[in-house]
Parts: structure tokens; C-alpha cells; sequence
């Protein structure tokens, strides 16, 4: 499995919470920080969409030559998310993955620069800002509503022939508006609100990846299976 992070963020740091979770359900999760203006600042998906999904797949080549796996799942939050359904497509290896699990995606662009945010909520904020002065990010306008990786995700059918997708949102969203912009409204996807399980889940954007009812929620769209009845927690509403 292979975890990719929001802008701004990293892939430890993202996944702190629910890294761990899953891999106490039994996967292999990788992450990686993918997109870096420089490798000195820990701060990731800054740079192109394009050049960032270059080096995703050639990272999920290395996790599927390490575990031996023909496929990976994927889960990615937020720009990662978008990744997780952009790659597949845009850069044509859908044949090298199962499931994609993506929170809160950009999926038809966002209006909100404020995905950087990621970093806030990691304690990545002066980091952020210095690479926004050095580096500027090209990723921001690539993902807003119109720009080109949005363009280029959205021309033609998203979904592609073997992989299982699940869209997880909230209502409570304050960065990527309108809320349902995250849905792929497509054949054989599945897409859901944390509030359609849990109502009283006050969690927003950023705190999708730090709430136990969404790890459930994830859990249960990786083994469609074996599901389990949610216990609704709390995520922070960021």
C-alpha cells in the first residue's frame, strides 16, 4: 500500500495516525514525500503535478519490486488524493494498481489556495513559507479550478477499467468547496460523506487523515469484504 500525502506536508507527518492504524489491520504501508522544492526542507507537493507523479510511480515500481505485490492500493489525502486518481489515468499504470482510497481530492480543482494548509496542521508553516518564497508552487495552480493537471484529469472518463475507487469527503470542508467537487460521478465508484456514517463528525480537511471514524471508513473500502460496523469518533475540524 502506498500512502501520499497533501500539499505542503509529508508523508511521516501526514500519516502519523493513520499510518499506524492500518498497519495494525495488517498492510504494508509505505510513504513517501513526493514533490519537494529541495531536499533540505521537509515540506512536499509543491512542484508540478507532472514531475510529482513521476516520481509517485516510480515509487509505488519500488514498493511493488520490494513486496513482490503485482498491484498496490493506494491512499492519498488531499493533492494526494488527487494524485492517487490523476496517476492512474493521466500517466496510464492503472494495470499496477487495485484500490484507490482518496480523501478529499481536488478532483475538479479547488478555488482555495489554502491547501497548503496541510503543513499548518503538521507544524510546517515557516517551512512552508519559505519554500512558497524560493520555489513559488506550481502545483497550486495546476490543481485550482481550470488549471491544466484539473484539465487534464477531467477530459474523458476518471475511473479506469481493474481499479476500485472510494471518494471520501466531508461536509465540513473549508478548503475544497463545493464538497461534492471531490466525487468522481462515475460507474463502479464509490463516494461518500464521513457524515453519511457519523453525522456529529465535526472533522474538516486537513483532519481527515487524523480521524478514527475515516480510518475505519478507509479500512472498510480496502477489504470491501470483511467490513466492520464504524464507531464514530471525532476528527479535528480543520
Amino acid at each position: 500500500m502506498v500512502l501520499l500525502h497533501g500539499l505542503g506536508g509529508n508523508g511521516p507527518g501526514n500519516y502519523s495516525y493513520l499510518g499506524p492504524y492500518l498497519a495494525a489491520e495488517g498492510y504494508c504501508a509505505f510513504t513517501l514525500t513526493y514533490g519537494q522544492a529541495t531536499p533540505a526542507i521537509p515540506v512536499g507537493g509543491t512542484v508540478s503535478v507532472v514531475q510529482s507523479s513521476a516520481q509517485i510511480e516510480a515509487f509505488i515500481d519500488r514498493v511493488r519490486q520490494t513486496t513482490g505485490a503485482a498491484k498496490v492500493d493506494i491512499v492519498g489525502h488531499s493533492e494526494g488524493g488527487f494524485q492517487s486518481i490523476y496517476g492512474p489515468k493521466v500517466r496510464g499504470y492503472a494495470a499496477k494498481v487495485a484500490k484507490v482510497v482518496a480523501l478529499a481530492p481536488p478532483t475538479h480543482g479547488t478555488s482555495f489556495g489554502g491547501l497548503v494548509s496541510v503543513g499548518d496542521y503538521l507544524g510546517l508553516r515557516p517551512l512552508v513559507d519559505q519554500v512558497l518564497r524560493q520555489f513559488g508552487c506550481p502545483a497550486c495552480d495546476e490543481i485550482i479550478v481550470g488549471g491544466s493537471a484539473v484539465n487534464r484529469l477531467t477530459t474523458g472518463p476518471i475511473a479506469q477499467a481493474g481499479v476500485k475507487y472510494t471518494v471520501i469527503a466531508s461536509r465540513f470542508d473549508a478548503l475544497v468547496t463545493p464538497h461534492e467537487t471531490s466525487f468522481i460521478r462515475e460507474t463502479g465508484v464509490r463516494n461518500e460523506f464521513v457524515q453519511d456514517t457519523c453525522p456529529l463528525d465535526p472533522v474538516g480537511h486537513v483532519g481527515l487523515a487524523f480521524d478514527p471514524t475515516v480510518a475505519q471508513l478507509v479500512a472498510n473500502a480496502l477489504d470491501p469484504a470483511h467490513t466492520s460496523r464504524v464507531s464514530c469518533g471525532y476528527g479535528p475540524p480543520l
